[in-house]
């Protein structure tokens, strides 16, 4: 039984991953803004928190749970994102600093507060786009999505490389089109290859054993374009 926490479990892929590493026997802690899709589902070992990853406070309860109910964290999920879709021109200040305070800051804040209670054998996922990859293909409106994803990519690399003594590990995947509400929010009408519980799967399994292979590794899941 592994302690896993991953953010954005209000719907799609977060959502389906508490349900499929709940089944498996693990304990999960949810993170959403809005916890009540997961407390709905009644699952064992599943404790569902509303929590703004940008928001400081909001963290402190994370931190807060860990110290008292597990004392440890073995992987920690980052797949919350927030997605703009606006042509440049018209996308402000504002709708860069929301974006990237959750699709950025809100990844490093709660990996700052979640280090302390990893071990060596640990394992971040970071969860990136195939639009933050460099030398892929870019789509317009989604300069603010697309670069903080991109960001994360490199975050991703940087701290493999100063924890690669200590750990955990760390590695980030940049998903393809997947059949989701964000993926309607860009692209609308779009269908994709794959299903939210079907990607669940992959980064479940991947959260568990990939670590034992990759470390700062970019993984380009995708098989199809977007």
């Amino acid at each position: 039984m592994k302690n896993i926490i991953i953010t954005g479990t209000s719907r799609g892929i977060g959502y389906e991953m508490v349900s499929i590493f709940a089944k498996a026997g693990h304990r999960v802690l949810a993170l959403s803004r809005n916890e009540e899709p997961v407390e709905k589902m009644k699952l064992e070992n599943v404790t569902a928190i509303s929590c703004d990853i940008g928001k400081k406070q909001d963290l402190a309860k994370v931190s807060d749970f860990v110290s008292s109910q597990w004392e440890s964290v073995d992987i920690l999920i980052n797949n919350a994102g927030k997605l703009i879709n606006k042509p440049f021109a018209e996308l402000t200040s504002e709708d860069f600093d929301s974006v990237y305070k959750t699709n950025l800051m809100g990844v490093v804040e709660l990996i700052r507060n979640i280090l302390p209670y990893m071990r060596k054998e640990g394992h971040v996922v970071n969860i990136s786009t195939m639009g933050g990859v460099q030398g892929s293909v870019k789509f317009p409106g989604l300069s603010a999505y697309s670069s903080s994803k991109a960001a994360v990519i490199t975050l991703t690399e940087l701290l493999a490389e100063e924890y690669k003594e200590a750990g955990p590990s760390f590695n980030v995947l940049a998903l393809g089109a997947v059949q989701t509400e964000m993926l309607e929010e860009a692209f609308p009408g779009l269908k994709a290859p794959l299903s939210a519980e079907e990607m669940a799967a992959y980064i479940v399994n991947f959260s568990l054993t990939g670590n034992k292979f990759y470390n700062g590794k970019l993984l380009q899941v995708s098989s199809s374009t977007p």
